[in-house]
């Protein structure tokens, strides 16, 4: 149909003319109510949205003096955060004379620790990283297919 014959049946019903595909040969257009098509739109990608899985990256803070008992405490906060598969930040936080090079690789072998004492298979995101005052890596948890 010619354009001009669809713009006078669109005037006719009191709605709009809208090129819907216009890469398409021909190009594709629909007689609507524009206003209604709008918030239709705007209500699909609404809704997509909200059906967006999100992942956070969770905190967890150690240090060199973290004692062994703190240390499962804290892993079992980490099994439940990769069980809701969130991604985890593992922090080890230098103060005073550990920013030292000795103790740096001490640090480095926390972490390594810490990471082996979680119970669930993880995947390394992010390798160990110097940071500000310390170290960190992040991991999640390992998808089985």
């Amino acid at each position: 149909m010619e354009t001009y014959q669809a713009l006078d049946m669109a005037k006719e019903r009191g709605l709009d003319l809208i090129e819907i595909a216009p890469m398409a040969r021909p190009p594709v257009c629909r007689i609507i109510d524009f206003g209604k098509y709008q918030y239709q739109k705007n209500r699909q990608e609404k809704t997509q949205k909200t059906k967006q899985k999100r992942i956070e990256i969770k905190g967890i803070r150690i240090s060199l003096r973290t004692g062994q008992h703190d240390l499962e405490t804290k892993v079992k906060q980490t099994e439940k955060f990769l069980q809701k598969g969130d991604k985890i930040r593992i922090e080890i936080i230098l103060k005073g004379r550990e920013k030292s090079f000795q103790f740096q690789n001490l640090a480095k072998e926390k972490l390594q620790e810490f990471i082996k004492l979680i119970p669930i298979e993880v995947i390394i995101e992010r390798e160990i990283k110097r940071e500000g005052r310390g170290f960190n890596i992040i991991i999640a948890k390992r998808e089985n297919k």
